[in-house]
Protein backbone atom coordinates (compact mmCIF):
# COMPACT_ATOMS: atom_id res chain seq x y z
CA UNK A 1 0.00 0.00 0.00
CA UNK A 2 2.77 2.55 1.19
CA UNK A 3 4.56 2.06 -2.71
CA UNK A 4 1.27 2.31 -4.19
CA UNK A 5 0.93 5.82 -2.80
CA UNK A 6 4.84 6.61 -3.08
CA UNK A 7 4.25 5.69 -6.81
CA UNK A 8 1.54 7.88 -7.42
CA UNK A 9 2.69 10.95 -5.31
CA UNK A 10 5.83 10.66 -7.73
CA UNK A 11 3.45 9.95 -11.07
CA UNK A 12 1.27 13.67 -9.90
CA UNK A 13 5.07 15.40 -9.52
CA UNK A 14 6.64 14.35 -12.94
CA UNK A 15 3.34 14.15 -14.88
CA UNK A 16 1.76 17.44 -13.62
CA UNK A 17 3.34 19.66 -11.47
CA UNK A 18 6.35 19.95 -12.11
CA UNK A 19 6.36 20.46 -15.55
CA UNK A 20 3.55 23.68 -14.40
CA UNK A 21 6.64 24.83 -11.96
CA UNK A 22 8.99 24.67 -14.58
CA UNK A 23 6.71 26.79 -16.78
CA UNK A 24 6.05 28.91 -14.18
CA UNK A 25 9.50 29.67 -13.23
CA UNK A 26 10.34 30.33 -16.81
CA UNK A 27 7.40 32.73 -17.46
CA UNK A 28 8.68 34.59 -14.45
CA UNK A 29 12.19 34.78 -15.40
CA UNK A 30 11.34 36.26 -18.90
CA UNK A 31 8.84 38.12 -17.19
CA UNK A 32 11.81 39.82 -15.03
CA UNK A 33 13.84 40.31 -17.59
CA UNK A 34 10.89 42.05 -19.79
CA UNK A 35 10.45 44.05 -16.94
CA UNK A 36 14.10 44.90 -16.95
CA UNK A 37 14.46 45.59 -20.34
CA UNK A 38 11.66 47.66 -20.13
CA UNK A 39 12.70 49.63 -17.09
CA UNK A 40 15.55 50.23 -18.87
CA UNK A 41 14.71 51.06 -22.38
CA UNK A 42 11.38 52.83 -22.02
CA UNK A 43 10.62 54.56 -18.60
CA UNK A 44 14.73 55.19 -18.00
CA UNK A 45 15.29 54.72 -22.10
CA UNK A 46 16.18 58.77 -22.36
CA UNK A 47 18.10 59.00 -19.35
CA UNK A 48 20.34 56.26 -20.77
CA UNK A 49 20.55 57.83 -23.90
CA UNK A 50 21.60 61.36 -22.82
CA UNK A 51 24.25 59.77 -20.58
CA UNK A 52 25.27 57.54 -23.85
CA UNK A 53 25.22 60.29 -25.99
CA UNK A 54 27.63 62.34 -23.11
CA UNK A 55 30.08 59.53 -23.33
CA UNK A 56 30.37 60.27 -26.94
CA UNK A 57 29.85 63.89 -27.07
CA UNK A 58 31.17 66.28 -24.96
CA UNK A 59 30.44 70.22 -24.83
CA UNK A 60 33.36 72.54 -23.87
CA UNK A 61 32.79 76.83 -23.36
CA UNK A 62 34.53 78.90 -25.99
CA UNK A 63 35.87 82.02 -24.00
CA UNK A 64 34.76 84.92 -25.42
CA UNK A 65 37.37 87.82 -25.55
CA UNK A 66 37.02 90.22 -22.87
CA UNK A 67 36.58 94.16 -24.44
CA UNK A 68 39.22 96.42 -24.73
CA UNK A 69 40.15 99.51 -23.41
CA UNK A 70 41.09 102.46 -25.20
CA UNK A 71 42.13 105.82 -24.67
CA UNK A 72 40.10 109.22 -26.24
CA UNK A 73 42.84 108.86 -29.36
CA UNK A 74 42.19 105.22 -29.49
CA UNK A 75 45.40 104.19 -28.08
CA UNK A 76 45.03 100.66 -26.63
CA UNK A 77 45.12 100.52 -22.82
CA UNK A 78 44.04 97.01 -22.05
CA UNK A 79 44.13 94.39 -24.57
CA UNK A 80 43.84 90.49 -24.86
CA UNK A 81 46.58 87.58 -25.40
CA UNK A 82 46.92 83.74 -25.77
CA UNK A 83 47.48 81.99 -22.47
CA UNK A 84 47.32 78.83 -22.01
CA UNK A 85 45.40 76.80 -18.63
CA UNK A 86 45.53 73.24 -17.53
CA UNK A 87 42.30 71.02 -17.25
CA UNK A 88 41.38 67.58 -16.45
CA UNK A 89 38.54 65.76 -17.39
CA UNK A 90 38.08 63.72 -14.44
CA UNK A 91 36.09 60.78 -15.80
CA UNK A 92 39.45 59.87 -18.09
CA UNK A 93 41.37 60.41 -14.62
CA UNK A 94 41.71 56.86 -12.95
CA UNK A 95 43.56 58.33 -10.47
CA UNK A 96 42.90 61.91 -9.45
CA UNK A 97 45.46 62.22 -6.45
CA UNK A 98 48.21 60.46 -8.48
CA UNK A 99 47.38 63.17 -11.45
CA UNK A 100 47.59 65.84 -9.69
CA UNK A 101 50.54 65.20 -8.04
CA UNK A 102 52.03 64.18 -11.24
CA UNK A 103 50.69 67.82 -12.77
CA UNK A 104 52.65 69.65 -9.57
CA UNK A 105 55.75 67.52 -9.97
CA UNK A 106 55.94 68.91 -13.53
CA UNK A 107 54.49 72.48 -13.62
CA UNK A 108 56.11 73.49 -10.15
CA UNK A 109 52.57 74.67 -8.78
CA UNK A 110 52.11 74.05 -4.98
CA UNK A 111 49.51 70.51 -4.91
CA UNK A 112 47.80 72.19 -2.43
CA UNK A 113 46.74 75.39 -4.76
CA UNK A 114 46.11 72.32 -7.47
CA UNK A 115 44.23 70.48 -5.14
CA UNK A 116 41.95 73.67 -3.99
CA UNK A 117 41.35 74.71 -7.37
CA UNK A 118 40.13 70.93 -7.53
CA UNK A 119 37.79 71.06 -5.28
CA UNK A 120 36.71 74.54 -5.96
CA UNK A 121 35.70 73.17 -9.57
CA UNK A 122 34.52 69.78 -8.94
CA UNK A 123 31.06 70.91 -7.85
CA UNK A 124 30.29 72.58 -10.65
CA UNK A 125 31.86 70.73 -13.94
CA UNK A 126 30.44 67.60 -15.35
CA UNK A 127 32.87 64.83 -15.13
CA UNK A 128 33.07 64.44 -19.07
CA UNK A 129 33.94 68.24 -19.16
CA UNK A 130 37.28 70.26 -18.82
CA UNK A 131 38.13 71.32 -14.81
CA UNK A 132 40.37 74.23 -14.93
CA UNK A 133 43.06 73.54 -12.12
CA UNK A 134 45.96 75.74 -13.42
CA UNK A 135 44.05 78.98 -14.90
CA UNK A 136 47.64 80.39 -16.21
CA UNK A 137 50.96 78.14 -17.43
CA UNK A 138 53.95 79.87 -19.02
CA UNK A 139 55.20 78.26 -22.49
CA UNK A 140 57.93 76.08 -20.92
CA UNK A 141 55.12 74.31 -18.69
CA UNK A 142 52.54 73.73 -21.60
CA UNK A 143 55.60 72.16 -23.68
CA UNK A 144 56.75 70.20 -20.40
CA UNK A 145 52.97 69.20 -20.51
CA UNK A 146 52.93 68.18 -23.82
CA UNK A 147 56.27 65.93 -23.83
CA UNK A 148 54.43 64.32 -21.19
CA UNK A 149 51.01 63.56 -22.53
CA UNK A 150 51.16 59.52 -22.25
CA UNK A 151 52.07 59.80 -18.58
CA UNK A 152 48.81 62.39 -17.64
CA UNK A 153 45.33 60.82 -19.60
CA UNK A 154 42.72 63.00 -18.98
CA UNK A 155 44.98 66.10 -18.55
CA UNK A 156 44.30 69.35 -21.08
CA UNK A 157 45.49 72.50 -22.44
CA UNK A 158 42.76 74.99 -22.73
CA UNK A 159 43.26 78.02 -24.78
CA UNK A 160 41.94 81.71 -23.54
CA UNK A 161 42.59 85.37 -23.96
CA UNK A 162 44.55 86.74 -20.99
CA UNK A 163 44.12 90.54 -19.94
CA UNK A 164 47.22 92.71 -21.02
CA UNK A 165 47.50 96.18 -19.93
CA UNK A 166 49.71 98.33 -22.08
CA UNK A 167 51.30 100.50 -18.79
CA UNK A 168 50.49 98.37 -16.00
CA UNK A 169 51.80 100.64 -12.84
CA UNK A 170 50.41 104.64 -14.85
CA UNK A 171 47.33 102.87 -15.20
CA UNK A 172 46.81 100.72 -12.05
CA UNK A 173 44.63 102.62 -10.15
CA UNK A 174 41.94 103.70 -13.07
CA UNK A 175 41.85 100.41 -15.06
CA UNK A 176 42.11 98.09 -11.91
CA UNK A 177 42.86 94.51 -12.65
CA UNK A 178 40.98 90.97 -13.59
CA UNK A 179 41.59 87.90 -11.79
CA UNK A 180 40.79 84.33 -10.80
CA UNK A 181 36.70 85.11 -9.64
CA UNK A 182 36.70 83.46 -6.05
CA UNK A 183 34.15 81.34 -4.47
CA UNK A 184 31.84 84.35 -3.58
CA UNK A 185 31.81 85.56 -6.93
CA UNK A 186 31.27 82.18 -8.64
CA UNK A 187 28.21 81.72 -5.93
CA UNK A 188 26.45 84.61 -6.87
CA UNK A 189 27.36 85.05 -11.30
CA UNK A 190 25.93 81.61 -12.47
CA UNK A 191 27.60 82.61 -15.72
CA UNK A 192 31.03 81.88 -14.43
CA UNK A 193 32.95 78.93 -14.28
CA UNK A 194 35.89 77.87 -12.25
CA UNK A 195 39.15 79.72 -13.62
CA UNK A 196 37.56 82.32 -15.26
CA UNK A 197 38.80 85.95 -15.02
CA UNK A 198 36.73 88.69 -13.59
CA UNK A 199 37.10 92.33 -12.94
CA UNK A 200 38.65 93.00 -9.53
CA UNK A 201 39.36 96.50 -8.94
CA UNK A 202 39.08 99.85 -11.10
CA UNK A 203 36.59 100.28 -14.16
CA UNK A 204 37.49 96.61 -14.99
CA UNK A 205 35.31 95.83 -12.19
CA UNK A 206 32.85 98.64 -12.72
CA UNK A 207 32.14 97.45 -16.38
CA UNK A 208 32.44 94.10 -15.90
CA UNK A 209 29.61 93.66 -18.18
CA UNK A 210 30.29 95.16 -20.09
CA UNK A 211 33.54 94.20 -20.98
CA UNK A 212 32.92 90.40 -20.23
CA UNK A 213 30.65 89.44 -23.56
CA UNK A 214 29.48 85.83 -23.47
CA UNK A 215 30.76 82.66 -23.82
CA UNK A 216 30.53 80.31 -27.16
CA UNK A 217 29.52 76.71 -27.13
CA UNK A 218 31.69 73.66 -28.78
CA UNK A 219 30.82 70.15 -29.29
CA UNK A 220 33.46 67.26 -29.37
CA UNK A 221 32.54 63.43 -30.72
CA UNK A 222 35.02 61.45 -28.58
CA UNK A 223 36.39 57.55 -29.14
CA UNK A 224 35.84 55.16 -25.90
CA UNK A 225 39.32 56.46 -25.07
CA UNK A 226 38.91 60.00 -25.23
CA UNK A 227 40.39 61.06 -28.74
CA UNK A 228 38.47 64.01 -30.29
CA UNK A 229 37.25 62.49 -33.72
CA UNK A 230 35.24 65.57 -34.94
CA UNK A 231 34.34 69.07 -33.64
CA UNK A 232 31.85 71.48 -34.22
CA UNK A 233 30.85 74.66 -33.01
CA UNK A 234 27.41 75.48 -31.33
CA UNK A 235 27.31 78.69 -30.84
CA UNK A 236 29.86 81.10 -31.38
CA UNK A 237 31.23 83.85 -28.00
CA UNK A 238 30.10 87.50 -28.65
CA UNK A 239 33.08 89.77 -27.62
CA UNK A 240 32.57 92.27 -25.15
CA UNK A 241 32.30 95.60 -25.22
CA UNK A 242 35.38 98.12 -26.64
CA UNK A 243 35.16 100.85 -23.94
CA UNK A 244 37.20 104.41 -24.86
CA UNK A 245 38.26 106.63 -22.01
CA UNK A 246 39.00 110.03 -21.79
CA UNK A 247 42.23 109.81 -20.82
CA UNK A 248 45.48 110.32 -22.38
CA UNK A 249 47.76 107.66 -22.36
CA UNK A 250 51.22 109.81 -23.30
CA UNK A 251 49.87 111.99 -20.56
CA UNK A 252 49.17 109.53 -18.37
CA UNK A 253 52.68 107.89 -18.45
CA UNK A 254 54.14 111.71 -18.14
CA UNK A 255 52.56 112.02 -15.08
CA UNK A 256 53.64 108.91 -13.61
CA UNK A 257 56.82 109.28 -14.74
CA UNK A 258 57.37 113.09 -13.19
CA UNK A 259 55.57 111.44 -9.52
CA UNK A 260 58.16 108.76 -9.67
CA UNK A 261 59.94 108.15 -6.09
CA UNK A 262 57.21 110.30 -4.66
CA UNK A 263 53.98 109.79 -3.25
CA UNK A 264 50.65 111.66 -4.16
CA UNK A 265 47.95 111.85 -6.31
CA UNK A 266 47.43 114.30 -9.63
CA UNK A 267 44.37 114.80 -11.57
CA UNK A 268 44.30 116.63 -14.90
CA UNK A 269 40.92 117.57 -15.88
CA UNK A 270 39.09 119.39 -18.85
CA UNK A 271 37.15 122.02 -16.90
CA UNK A 272 34.49 122.58 -19.71
CA UNK A 273 33.16 119.10 -19.43
CA UNK A 274 34.38 117.35 -15.90
CA UNK A 275 36.59 114.79 -18.82
CA UNK A 276 39.76 113.73 -16.86
CA UNK A 277 42.91 113.35 -19.33
CA UNK A 278 45.02 111.88 -16.58
CA UNK A 279 44.62 110.64 -13.41
CA UNK A 280 47.89 109.23 -11.18
CA UNK A 281 48.01 107.33 -7.94
CA UNK A 282 51.95 107.05 -7.11
CA UNK A 283 52.97 104.49 -6.40
CA UNK A 284 51.58 101.89 -8.70
CA UNK A 285 51.55 98.91 -8.97
CA UNK A 286 51.87 95.90 -11.74
CA UNK A 287 48.44 94.74 -12.59
CA UNK A 288 49.67 92.04 -14.87
CA UNK A 289 50.91 90.00 -11.98
CA UNK A 290 47.44 89.69 -10.69
CA UNK A 291 46.56 88.77 -14.45
CA UNK A 292 49.15 85.97 -13.81
CA UNK A 293 48.35 84.99 -10.91
CA UNK A 294 49.85 86.60 -7.32
CA UNK A 295 51.58 84.41 -5.09
CA UNK A 296 50.62 84.51 -1.30
CA UNK A 297 54.07 85.84 -0.47
CA UNK A 298 53.77 88.39 -2.96
CA UNK A 299 50.17 90.27 -2.10
CA UNK A 300 51.66 90.17 1.69
CA UNK A 301 54.72 91.91 0.40
CA UNK A 302 52.27 94.60 -1.29
CA UNK A 303 49.18 94.69 1.36
CA UNK A 304 51.70 95.30 3.99
CA UNK A 305 54.09 98.00 1.67
CA UNK A 306 54.35 101.48 3.73
CA UNK A 307 53.76 102.76 0.70
CA UNK A 308 50.61 101.62 0.37
CA UNK A 309 50.89 101.03 -3.54
CA UNK A 310 47.37 99.56 -3.76
CA UNK A 311 45.70 102.87 -2.43
CA UNK A 312 44.18 105.49 -4.91
CA UNK A 313 45.37 108.49 -3.41
CA UNK A 314 43.38 110.79 -5.84
CA UNK A 315 40.08 109.25 -4.52
CA UNK A 316 40.59 107.03 -1.95
CA UNK A 317 42.80 109.15 0.66
CA UNK A 318 41.78 112.28 2.05
CA UNK A 319 44.42 115.62 3.24
CA UNK A 320 44.09 118.56 4.69
CA UNK A 321 43.73 121.23 2.14
CA UNK A 322 45.90 123.72 3.56
CA UNK A 323 45.92 126.92 1.88
CA UNK A 324 44.33 125.67 -1.39
CA UNK A 325 41.09 126.05 1.08
CA UNK A 326 41.62 129.55 0.80
CA UNK A 327 39.93 129.31 -2.64
CA UNK A 328 36.74 128.22 -0.63
CA UNK A 329 36.93 130.47 2.03
CA UNK A 330 37.47 133.73 0.26
CA UNK A 331 34.73 133.03 -2.17
CA UNK A 332 32.58 132.00 0.85
CA UNK A 333 33.80 135.71 2.16
CA UNK A 334 33.08 137.66 -0.56
CA UNK A 335 29.78 135.67 -1.25
CA UNK A 336 28.68 136.13 2.20
CA UNK A 337 29.88 140.19 2.17
CA UNK A 338 32.34 139.59 4.92
CA UNK A 339 35.13 139.95 2.70
CA UNK A 340 35.77 143.64 1.51
CA UNK A 341 38.31 143.53 -1.59
CA UNK A 342 39.82 146.78 -1.01
CA UNK A 343 39.60 146.59 2.78
CA UNK A 344 43.58 145.87 4.25
CA UNK A 345 44.00 144.38 7.43
CA UNK A 346 47.60 144.39 9.53
CA UNK A 347 49.45 140.83 9.49
CA UNK A 348 51.88 140.52 12.41
CA UNK A 349 52.81 137.20 11.61
CA UNK A 350 50.25 136.01 14.68
CA UNK A 351 46.80 136.48 15.39
CA UNK A 352 45.14 135.97 19.47
CA UNK A 353 42.11 134.01 19.99
CA UNK A 354 41.29 134.59 23.75
CA UNK A 355 44.27 133.62 25.21
CA UNK A 356 45.58 131.36 22.39
CA UNK A 357 48.06 132.38 19.50
CA UNK A 358 47.61 131.38 15.94
CA UNK A 359 50.69 131.89 13.62
CA UNK A 360 50.70 132.97 10.10
CA UNK A 361 53.57 130.57 7.92
CA UNK A 362 55.42 133.92 7.60
CA UNK A 363 56.93 134.83 11.19
CA UNK A 364 57.63 138.34 10.57
CA UNK A 365 53.88 138.82 8.90
CA UNK A 366 52.97 140.40 5.76
CA UNK A 367 52.45 144.07 6.67
CA UNK A 368 49.39 145.48 5.12
CA UNK A 369 47.08 143.37 3.54
CA UNK A 370 44.10 143.30 1.07
CA UNK A 371 42.19 140.85 -0.63
CA UNK A 372 44.65 140.10 -3.79
CA UNK A 373 47.49 140.35 -1.50
CA UNK A 374 45.65 137.58 0.70
CA UNK A 375 46.20 135.19 -1.55
CA UNK A 376 48.93 135.58 -3.31
CA UNK A 377 51.14 135.34 -0.23
CA UNK A 378 48.53 133.20 1.29
CA UNK A 379 49.19 135.34 4.29
CA UNK A 380 47.20 133.17 7.02
CA UNK A 381 46.17 136.00 9.72
CA UNK A 382 43.85 137.53 7.06
CA UNK A 383 41.77 134.03 6.74
CA UNK A 384 42.31 133.54 10.69
CA UNK A 385 39.89 136.70 10.70
CA UNK A 386 37.67 135.85 7.76
CA UNK A 387 36.93 132.44 9.68
CA UNK A 388 36.05 134.13 12.86
CA UNK A 389 33.90 136.65 11.17
CA UNK A 390 32.45 133.73 8.93
CA UNK A 391 31.98 131.60 11.83
CA UNK A 392 32.15 127.35 11.34
CA UNK A 393 27.92 126.73 10.04
CA UNK A 394 27.84 129.20 7.27
CA UNK A 395 31.47 128.12 6.78
CA UNK A 396 30.79 124.29 6.69
CA UNK A 397 27.45 125.12 4.65
CA UNK A 398 28.83 127.07 2.15
CA UNK A 399 31.85 124.42 1.36
CA UNK A 400 29.46 121.69 1.13
CA UNK A 401 27.57 123.33 -1.39
CA UNK A 402 31.08 124.05 -3.71
CA UNK A 403 31.16 119.88 -3.54
CA UNK A 404 33.16 119.32 -0.77
CA UNK A 405 32.28 116.36 1.57
CA UNK A 406 30.51 114.23 -0.57
CA UNK A 407 31.73 112.11 -3.26
CA UNK A 408 32.15 113.37 -6.80
CA UNK A 409 30.44 110.24 -8.34
CA UNK A 410 33.45 108.99 -10.46
CA UNK A 411 33.19 105.63 -11.90
CA UNK A 412 35.48 104.23 -9.47
CA UNK A 413 35.11 101.99 -6.31
CA UNK A 414 35.63 102.97 -2.62
CA UNK A 415 35.73 106.54 -3.50
CA UNK A 416 35.87 108.73 0.28
CA UNK A 417 33.47 111.47 0.58
CA UNK A 418 36.17 113.64 2.89
CA UNK A 419 35.08 115.69 5.74
CA UNK A 420 33.41 118.90 6.59
CA UNK A 421 33.38 118.87 9.81
CA UNK A 422 30.76 121.85 12.10
CA UNK A 423 28.99 121.34 15.58
CA UNK A 424 27.38 118.25 14.89
CA UNK A 425 30.42 116.47 14.06
CA UNK A 426 31.86 117.87 16.85
CA UNK A 427 29.56 117.09 19.72
CA UNK A 428 28.65 113.31 18.00
CA UNK A 429 32.70 112.32 17.65
CA UNK A 430 33.32 113.83 20.74
CA UNK A 431 30.82 114.48 22.87
CA UNK A 432 32.41 117.91 23.06
CA UNK A 433 31.25 121.96 21.86
CA UNK A 434 32.52 123.48 19.20
CA UNK A 435 35.74 125.82 19.88
CA UNK A 436 36.25 128.84 18.38
CA UNK A 437 40.14 128.46 17.32
CA UNK A 438 38.92 125.10 15.58
CA UNK A 439 37.00 127.56 12.89
CA UNK A 440 40.56 129.50 12.88
CA UNK A 441 42.24 126.26 11.91
CA UNK A 442 39.37 125.14 9.43
CA UNK A 443 39.68 128.81 7.47
CA UNK A 444 43.62 128.00 6.69
CA UNK A 445 42.45 124.33 5.71
CA UNK A 446 43.69 122.86 8.99
CA UNK A 447 42.13 121.27 11.24
CA UNK A 448 39.73 118.19 10.75
CA UNK A 449 39.05 119.13 7.49
CA UNK A 450 39.84 116.46 4.85
CA UNK A 451 39.49 116.82 1.09
CA UNK A 452 40.38 114.55 -1.94
CA UNK A 453 42.41 115.96 -4.90
CA UNK A 454 39.62 115.07 -7.51
CA UNK A 455 37.33 116.84 -5.08
CA UNK A 456 39.97 120.01 -5.40
CA UNK A 457 39.97 119.84 -9.08
CA UNK A 458 36.62 119.47 -9.47
CA UNK A 459 36.14 122.73 -7.52
CA UNK A 460 38.79 124.50 -9.24
CA UNK A 461 37.01 123.76 -12.79
CA UNK A 462 33.91 125.33 -11.21
CA UNK A 463 35.71 128.55 -11.19
CA UNK A 464 36.72 128.25 -14.88
CA UNK A 465 33.45 126.90 -16.55
CA UNK A 466 30.99 129.56 -15.61
CA UNK A 467 30.40 127.78 -11.78
CA UNK A 468 29.35 124.07 -12.67
CA UNK A 469 30.31 121.04 -10.78
CA UNK A 470 30.58 118.15 -13.22
CA UNK A 471 31.04 114.53 -12.14
CA UNK A 472 34.25 113.79 -12.99
CA UNK A 473 34.27 111.29 -16.39
CA UNK A 474 36.75 108.68 -17.41
CA UNK A 475 34.53 107.04 -20.45
CA UNK A 476 34.93 109.68 -23.19
CA UNK A 477 31.12 111.18 -24.48
CA UNK A 478 29.99 114.30 -25.19
CA UNK A 479 27.51 114.14 -22.37
CA UNK A 480 28.23 116.66 -19.53
CA UNK A 481 27.33 114.22 -15.95
CA UNK A 482 25.05 115.45 -13.13
CA UNK A 483 26.15 119.14 -13.50
CA UNK A 484 25.20 121.39 -10.36
CA UNK A 485 25.81 125.24 -9.61
CA UNK A 486 28.29 126.23 -6.63
CA UNK A 487 27.16 129.42 -4.76
CA UNK A 488 29.57 131.73 -6.56
CA UNK A 489 28.29 134.17 -9.20
CA UNK A 490 30.39 135.24 -12.06
CA UNK A 491 32.06 138.52 -10.72
CA UNK A 492 33.41 136.43 -8.03
CA UNK A 493 34.41 133.78 -9.98
CA UNK A 494 36.80 136.23 -11.65
CA UNK A 495 38.12 137.62 -9.00
CA UNK A 496 39.43 134.48 -7.75
CA UNK A 497 40.90 133.32 -11.11
CA UNK A 498 42.80 136.50 -11.53
CA UNK A 499 44.28 136.74 -8.32
CA UNK A 500 45.81 132.81 -9.10
CA UNK A 501 47.07 134.07 -11.76
CA UNK A 502 48.73 137.04 -10.39
CA UNK A 503 49.97 134.37 -8.02
CA UNK A 504 51.90 132.77 -10.23
CA UNK A 505 52.81 136.17 -12.36
CA UNK A 506 53.39 138.42 -10.01
CA UNK A 507 57.36 138.17 -7.63
CA UNK A 508 55.91 137.38 -4.50
CA UNK A 509 53.24 134.84 -5.76
CA UNK A 510 53.93 131.37 -4.01
CA UNK A 511 53.28 129.88 -7.37
CA UNK A 512 55.98 131.72 -9.35
CA UNK A 513 56.96 128.13 -10.37
CA UNK A 514 54.98 127.63 -13.13
CA UNK A 515 55.30 130.35 -15.40
CA UNK A 516 55.46 129.29 -18.62
CA UNK A 517 55.59 131.78 -21.87
CA UNK A 518 52.43 131.96 -23.92
CA UNK A 519 50.42 130.51 -21.61
CA UNK A 520 48.03 132.50 -19.05
CA UNK A 521 48.60 129.99 -15.20
CA UNK A 522 46.13 130.47 -12.43
CA UNK A 523 47.68 128.44 -8.96
CA UNK A 524 47.57 128.23 -5.38
CA UNK A 525 49.78 126.62 -3.13
CA UNK A 526 48.65 124.42 0.18
CA UNK A 527 51.38 123.49 2.79
CA UNK A 528 49.02 121.24 4.83
CA UNK A 529 50.38 120.51 8.37
CA UNK A 530 50.59 116.86 9.40
CA UNK A 531 51.82 117.11 13.16
CA UNK A 532 52.47 119.70 15.01
CA UNK A 533 56.20 119.90 14.29
CA UNK A 534 58.49 120.15 17.40
CA UNK A 535 60.51 123.45 17.69
CA UNK A 536 64.15 120.89 17.11
CA UNK A 537 62.76 120.63 13.32
CA UNK A 538 60.52 123.72 12.84
CA UNK A 539 64.10 125.71 11.45
CA UNK A 540 65.45 122.53 8.97
CA UNK A 541 65.77 122.13 5.82
CA UNK A 542 63.12 119.72 3.94
CA UNK A 543 65.77 116.63 4.03
CA UNK A 544 66.37 117.13 7.70
CA UNK A 545 63.25 116.74 8.56
CA UNK A 546 61.63 112.92 9.64
CA UNK A 547 59.62 111.82 6.61
CA UNK A 548 56.40 111.08 8.77
CA UNK A 549 56.62 114.60 10.20
CA UNK A 550 56.87 116.50 7.19
CA UNK A 551 53.89 118.54 5.41
CA UNK A 552 52.49 117.68 2.38
CA UNK A 553 52.20 120.14 -0.48
CA UNK A 554 49.39 120.98 -2.74
CA UNK A 555 49.29 122.75 -5.85
CA UNK A 556 45.80 123.78 -7.19
CA UNK A 557 46.25 125.40 -11.03
CA UNK A 558 44.74 125.84 -14.45
CA UNK A 559 46.48 126.60 -17.76
CA UNK A 560 44.73 128.06 -20.47
CA UNK A 561 46.30 128.67 -24.42
CA UNK A 562 44.38 129.47 -27.26
CA UNK A 563 41.28 127.28 -27.25
CA UNK A 564 42.63 124.74 -24.55
CA UNK A 565 42.08 125.15 -20.80
CA UNK A 566 43.32 122.84 -18.17
CA UNK A 567 42.72 121.97 -14.25
CA UNK A 568 46.11 120.57 -12.82
CA UNK A 569 45.84 119.64 -8.63
CA UNK A 570 48.85 118.06 -7.46
CA UNK A 571 49.47 116.54 -4.07
CA UNK A 572 52.64 115.46 -2.42
CA UNK A 573 52.54 113.69 0.06
CA UNK A 574 55.27 114.84 2.98
CA UNK A 575 56.68 117.00 0.00
CA UNK A 576 56.70 119.96 2.49
CA UNK A 577 56.03 123.48 0.70
CA UNK A 578 53.47 123.86 -1.87
CA UNK A 579 55.18 125.98 -3.93
CA UNK A 580 58.61 123.54 -3.75
CA UNK A 581 57.19 120.23 -3.36
CA UNK A 582 54.16 119.88 -5.98
CA UNK A 583 54.87 123.04 -8.13
CA UNK A 584 57.47 121.59 -10.34
CA UNK A 585 55.66 118.76 -11.07
CA UNK A 586 52.69 121.31 -11.97
CA UNK A 587 55.53 122.93 -14.44
CA UNK A 588 56.60 119.53 -16.07
CA UNK A 589 52.69 118.54 -16.42
CA UNK A 590 51.80 122.15 -18.38
CA UNK A 591 55.01 122.06 -20.35
CA UNK A 592 54.00 118.70 -21.88
CA UNK A 593 50.37 120.14 -22.45
CA UNK A 594 51.87 123.44 -24.18
CA UNK A 595 54.76 122.30 -26.16
CA UNK A 596 55.23 118.75 -26.33
CA UNK A 597 51.70 118.01 -26.26
CA UNK A 598 50.83 120.11 -29.13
Amino acid sequence: MFQENEARRVFFWREKLGPRLILFLILSLFLVFGLRLWYLQIYKGDYFARQSEDNRQRRLALYAPRGRILDRDDRLLAINEPSYSLAIVREDCKDIGQTLSKISRRTGVPLQDIRENYELGKKRVKPFNNQVIIPDISFSQLAHIQGHAQHLPGVHIVVRPRRHYVAPEALSHVLGYVAQADERELITDTELSPGDNVGKQGLEAVLEQRLRGDKGLKQLEVDAVGRIIREETLVSPRPGEDVRLSLDLELQRKVYETMQGKAGGVAVMNPDNGQLLALVSSPGYDSNSFVRGLSSKKWKEMINDPRHPLQNRCIQSTYPPGSVFKLVVSACGLMLGELKPDKEIYCSGKYKLGRRVFRCWKKRGHGRVDFERSLIESCDVYYYKLGEELGVDRLSDFTRECGFGEKTGIALPYENSGLIPDRAWKREKYGEPWQGGETLNMSIGQGSVLVTPLQVARYVSALLNGGWLYRPALILSREKLDPEKIPVDAKVRNMITRTMIKTVEEPHGTAWRLRTPDATIGGKTGTAQVIKLMEKHEDKDLEEIPYRFRDHAWMASFGVKGDKRYVVVVMVEHGGHGGSGAGPIVKKIYDFLFSEKE
